[in-house]
Order: structure tokens, then C-alpha cells, then sequence
């Protein structure tokens, strides 16, 4: 039987039935959900007693955190446009700083 670990928000496990790698995200002790995220980015939420059943492995954060976008092509990457304000005042700007 494997050896059944404390899911622990921001650490990494490893499935080693699957072998799929996955961060805990988030923890519910009301509902007694497990928050999960995978290497290639699915979220995904599993009960307590799932969890149990895992055959886990705890792991070490993946080093490249891109690999999951390593297929996309340059036009599928959206990476925003730059914008620039009209008017750079501000509701800080009337602040007196201390230099």
C-alpha cells in the first residue's frame, strides 16, 4: 500500500499511477475538497477520500515552468498591448514624500 501524504497548499506531488505532476492549490476543510493544478495547468478539485487512494509521490517544483506553453505558436500568445494613460496624474500625486 503506498504511503498516503498530507496535501499541503503550494507543495508539488507526483501521481505515480498516472504519472502526471501537480501543485495543491487550495484546501476546503468545510467541503473536504483538495484544489489541485497540474503541470499543464488543469484545475481541478477531488474529495478528501480520492485523495487518500492517490498513490503519491511528494515532489519537487518543476524548473520549467513553461514547458506547458512550449506548443503554442507566437499568434496563439496573447501577451497584452501596452497602454498608456492620457493623463499620468494621479490620486497619489498630491501626496507629500518624504525624500
Amino acid at each position: 500500500m503506498a504511503e498516503s501524504y498530507r496535501p499541503v497548499v503550494g507543495e508539488w506531488y507526483c501521481n505515480l499511477e498516472t504519472g502526471d505532476l501537480f501543485e495543491v492549490v487550495a484546501l476546503d476543510e468545510d467541503s473536504g475538497t483538495i484544489g489541485i493544478q497540474y503541470f499543464e495547468g488543469e484545475v481541478e478539485e477531488i474529495d478528501a477520500d480520492t485523495w487518500t487512494e492517490l498513490m503519491l509521490e511528494p515532489s519537487a517544483e518543476p524548473e520549467d515552468w513553461s514547458a506547458p506553453f512550449d506548443d503554442l505558436e507566437p499568434e496563439e500568445v496573447n501577451y497584452g498591448e501596452a497602454q498608456r494613460p492620457e493623463n499620468w496624474s494621479g490620486p497619489f500625486n498630491d501626496i507629500d514624500r518624504e525624500d
